[in-house]
Parts: C-alpha cells; structure tokens; sequence
C-alpha cells in the first residue's frame, strides 16, 4: 500500500531541517517545556541559545497564572533563558482582557488565585476586591499555590450570588520533579461541582493567546512547542500553528497514541532541544509504517499495533529514540482517523520489548 492510498497523519511528514530553519518564532509553553518546578529542563536553556542563535524568536504562552509576566521573565532569565515582560503572555491577560471587554472597565473583580491573577485584573483597569459581600461582577480564578478553602468559599458564594465564574485555564493537573499535581483545572472542578455553573475558560486552547503572541512577535511561521495535547497542541491547531510536543512534561507514550484528531502533533521529540534537529518522516510500506529502523502495524481489524525493529540491528535512528514511537502513533492514527481510542501494542522481538517497557505502553 502506498503512502499516497493513506489518509494524511499528522507527525508522519517530519521535517528535512531543523525547525529553527522552517520556522520564525517558537511559542512555547513554560512549565514542562522550559521548566519543571523551579529548575529548568536539562539542555533546555542551552537548547534555546542555540535557537535563538540560528535565528529564532522566542515567545512564552503559559497557562500558569499564578506569577505576573515580570516575575516569568525573571524567573527564566536566572535559567539562562534571557526574557523580558513584554515576551511573556500569561491566562491571567487573557482573562482579565476578557473580563474588562464584557463587563467594562472599573468592574469589581473577585481574584482567586496566585499574586499574577490580581495583577492582570488591575492593569487592565478592573477593581479587584476580596469578599463575596463586596458584590463582583465576576470571579477570575487561576492556579496559586496557597489557594485554599476559604478562597473557594469566597468564590462560590460570590458565584451563587450572581457573579461571571471565569478560569484562566482548565488544566486539571501541572508537572513536577514529585510527578503531576492538582492544576488549576482541579480547583475550578471544585467551585463548579458546588455552585453547579460551567466556567467560561479564556486560556490555551482558545487561540487568543497564541494570536497575541503572534502579534507581538511578528510571526509569520509559528510553531507552538508545548507538553500538553488538550492546551498546547489542541490550541496550535486552532490558531492555525504548527506543533511540536515534548515529553518532558505530563503527556506519556500512552496518552499521545490515545490522543484525538485535534490533539496530535506535527513533530515529536524528548525536550525543547527538538528546536534543532531534522525530525524523520513516517513512510507507509506494505500496509504498516515505518520510521528509521522501526515497523509497526495494526493486526487485523480492529486488531492491536505491533512494533517491530526493521533497520540494521534495529536502530532507533539518530538522535532521540522516539522513531518506534513515531510509527505507532501513524499506524494508530491512520486506523483511527476521527476517534480518541487507547492503543493496546505488543512486541514482535526483543527490541521492540524493551522499547515498550521504557514507554510503559500496556502490551496485548
């Protein structure tokens, strides 16, 4: 079967140069790309010189909204990832852009969340306030690390009182050195499963983030780089950007072969420092895929992938060790065009095994 007798899937173009070379402007995403909890992504800032270096522009799109742009930009700079406020955009503008439009200016605003979401509220002109007596026209509520019961409780009161409940973001958890932990989108599940109202939520993947990032930028090919499918890639996509998806964050193997049609990425790679590598092609050869020195293919109908080592000695192919990965998320892909189905993978060798095991793919 040809490549052509397929349907397009996403990572299987790849990507003959580097993206530094294709594309103008990285906007990446902070906490899992650049960061995880206060300390930088290993080679990630020297991943970024060197971009910057080739002749790429940086911008930060973060769904965090606990910390003001200037306290980003700081943050990054004492990585080694040199940022000023200005190239940082943050929930907490979205929201307060958001907020400001529909309710005007001098509207009382209740913030819940980290110092960066009173911050935003004020520099758009919004008056923030602290009780539910205080009468807001809506409560904005973004992640911070010492959010606790009697922020909520102000929350939903103020909600059940009449108040717009705004989210800077919904994601339900945020990475750490521990592991993933409680996000933004967990509290607001909290404030909405007692007050019984949906949220209005103005961060990534609504694309105006990104579109604000472009705009500051100038960018003419953006490429969105991010550890998150349901924000990062899903907000590429919808702002009309290419992706790139690290796993260095919270998405695993098994959550990116699951993931639905407007969840799957342009490009895959380990870290940020995918930014300056070719990324291969995916090619169809004899009903299955293939990418360097792998094979997989579905069994049967409706049957489960198998992965095989294909290339001389059954490399990986040069570089990252993902070129396994890359197959099966095409072979997976083009079975399941239009549908967010887990994938169950079983091994035709040793190899194939032990690539399984280090993905921690469930095996049939």
């Amino acid at each position: 079967m040809s490549a052509h007798a397929l349907p397009p899937v996403p990572l299987a173009a790849g990507l003959t140069e580097p993206p530094t070379a294709v594309h103008d402007v990285a906007l990446l995403d902070l906490d899992g790309v650049v960061y995880v909890g206060p300390d930088a992504v290993p080679g990630v800032p020297e991943a970024l010189a060197t971009a910057r270096r080739a002749g790429m522009r940086l911008g930060f799109v973060t769904n965090n909204a606990a910390r003001t742009p200037q306290e980003v930009a700081r943050h990054l700079t004492e990585l080694g990832v040199p940022a000023g406020a200005d190239d940082v955009i943050t929930s907490s503008q979205a929201a307060a852009t958001v907020v400001a439009q529909r309710l005007g200016a001098g509207a009382r605003v209740l913030p819940v969340g980290g110092p960066g979401v009173a911050a935003a509220l004020r520099a758009v002109g919004l008056t923030v306030v602290e009780r539910a007596e205080d009468e807001p026209a809506a409560v904005v509520q973004g992640y911070g690390r010492d959010v606790g019961w009697a922020q909520l409780a102000e929350a939903v009161v103020a909600i059940r009182n009449g108040a717009h409940h705004v989210a800077t973001n919904g994601d339900a958890t945020i990475p750490s050195p521990r592991g993933p932990l409680p996000g933004n989108g967990a509290m607001v599940g909290v404030v909405s499963a007692v007050t019984g109202r949906v949220p209005l939520i103005t961060g990534k993947p609504d694309p105006a983030m990104h579109a604000e990032c472009v705009r500051r930028t100038g960018a003419h090919r953006p490429l969105v780089v991010g550890d998150r499918l349901d924000t990062d890639v899903e907000g590429g996509r919808r702002a009309g950007a290419a992706s790139l998806l690290v796993l260095s964050g919270v998405t695993d193997p098994a959550t990116l072969l699951a993931a639905g049609p407007h969840q799957r990425p342009d490009l895959l790679s380990a870290d940020a420092s995918g930014l300056l590598v070719p990324h291969p092609a995916v090619t169809a050869e004899g009903g299955g895929w293939r990418c360097g020195g792998w094979e997989a293919r579905a069994v049967g109908e409706g049957g489960p992938l198998e992965l095989r080592s294909a290339g001389p000695g059954g490399h990986e192919g040069p570089g990252d060790g993902l070129d396994g990965l890359r197959a099966l998320c095409a072979a997976h892909w083009a079975q399941h065009p239009d549908d967010e189905v887990p994938a169950v993978v079983r091994a035709a060798d040793s190899r194939a095994e032990a690539a399984l095991l280090r993905w921690a793919l469930r095996t049939g």
